[in-house]
């Protein structure tokens, strides 16, 4: 049987991700394994509704009505409204990149983030995706992800720069430790030049987000950063049980490769 309208509409969508922001109508139909023309006809019909914008270039990008759309998941604008005042505090105390993120499947779903320090190279953008192992905030998520999904994410490990940690028993080693001691560093795995630390937000005993800042170096601060971190997390939680905060974890359909090779 054949692939439904509505799924090779969603697969035109998502064609789109962090990577590949704008493209042409054959590299639409080529990442969405759609002939040419059932592409063309299926992003008029999102053009029309405003899912979709095509520029002079020739070029199609996410339109402004999906943003919108977007903005009406209620659990990740909970969120988001009931941690901003923190992550500005933390931005305040420290002048880091803060970042606010959230599991979806096998990656990293940065929620909100507010910028810190120009001179620290920063590759997250709010609503973009980064892999779990090579980031602070995606290690503390894994650290307490389901075993299929650390199963998953153990067998796919990609080197992103000569740090990155990509030993299956190192990387479980240090899952281990985030559970133990409460926090999570990265140096230079996603990026050379930036160091990260984060830690989970809870609701009441859930893991429901992590929290992190983006650094320079962490030898000298880290026992403030970790610090800091942890009573904005705390009053993040608390908040969120107060608010009657339900996470939902989100999925864009079948993980990568299925977590059943």
């Amino acid at each position: 049987m054949g692939a439904s309208v509505s799924a090779k509409l969603l697969s035109v969508l998502a064609a789109f991700d962090d990577e590949h922001r704008a493209l042409t109508l054959s590299a639409l139909a080529r990442r969405s394994g759609l002939p040419v023309a059932t592409a063309h006809r299926y992003l008029a019909e999102l053009a029309a509704w405003g899912a979709v914008v095509r520029r002079p270039s020739g070029e199609y990008v996410v339109g402004r009505r999906l943003w919108e759309l977007g903005l009406l998941a209620s659990d990740q604008l909970d969120l988001r409204r009931v941690a901003e005042p923190f992550l500005h505090d933390i931005h305040a105390a420290t002048r880091a990149t803060v970042h606010l993120a959230v599991r979806d499947g096998t990656e990293v779903l940065y929620v909100d983030r507010v910028s810190g320090n120009a001179s620290v190279p920063i590759v997250s953008v709010t609503g973009g995706r980064l892999p779990l192992h090579p980031t602070g905030v995606g290690k503390v998520l894994l650290a307490y992800a389901p075993d299929d999904v650390q199963s998953w994410v153990m067998a796919h490990l990609t080197r992103i720069t000569p740090h990155t940690i990509t030993q299956p028993g190192r990387l479980m080693t240090d899952l281990g430790r985030v559970r133990r001691e409460g926090f999570a560093q990265t140096v230079e795995e996603m990026s050379l030049g930036a160091c990260s630390i984060a830690v989970p937000i809870r609701a009441r005993t859930e893991v429901v987000a992590a929290v992190g800042v983006v650094v320079p170096d962490l030898r000298r601060d880290r026992p403030r950063l970790v610090a800091a971190l942890q009573v904005a997390a705390q009053g993040i939680g608390r908040s969120l049980v107060t608010s009657g905060f339900h996470p939902v974890e989100r999925t864009a359909g079948p993980l990568p490769d299925s977590l059943v090779d």
